[in-house]
């Protein structure tokens, strides 16, 4: 069981890493570039970016219930999910392409270890 937690706070601290700071930058020109090479109004950029950040710091504070986390879960796959589409379809299959595809592994390693911490899967 100790092997389970190490992997799920591991995972989950990787992926608070990677999304919550973004939070920081959604005015940051780069980041207002990426969306309109993506053809994605600014007003979904700033959604997208803060219903990210809520998303992993649900996933990251231990008291929050089951079923939030697993909305926070499910918005979060479905946000990597759609980034791999947009930049498949916008840039076609290169090296960055496949980064969100990174970030669903962590997720389904997270969601896995968080499932076994609470005895879902037996």
């Amino acid at each position: 069981m100790k092997g389970v937690k190490i992997t799920f706070w591991v995972s989950t601290s990787l992926i608070g890493l990677f999304i919550i700071p973004g939070v920081f930058f959604l005015n940051a020109p780069l980041a207002k570039e990426g969306m309109r090479h993506l053809d994605l109004p600014l007003w979904f950029h700033w959604e997208l970016g803060i219903l990210k950040a809520i998303g992993a710091l649900v996933l990251l504070l231990p008291f929050a219930g089951n079923r939030i986390k697993e909305w926070a879960y499910f918005g979060l796959f479905l946000d990597v999910l759609s980034a791999f589409y947009a930049l498949a379809w916008t840039d076609g299959m290169q090296g960055s392409t496949f980064f969100p595809l990174v970030i669903f592994a962590l997720l389904a390693i997270s969601y896995w270890s968080h499932h076994k911490l609470n005895k879902v899967f037996k």
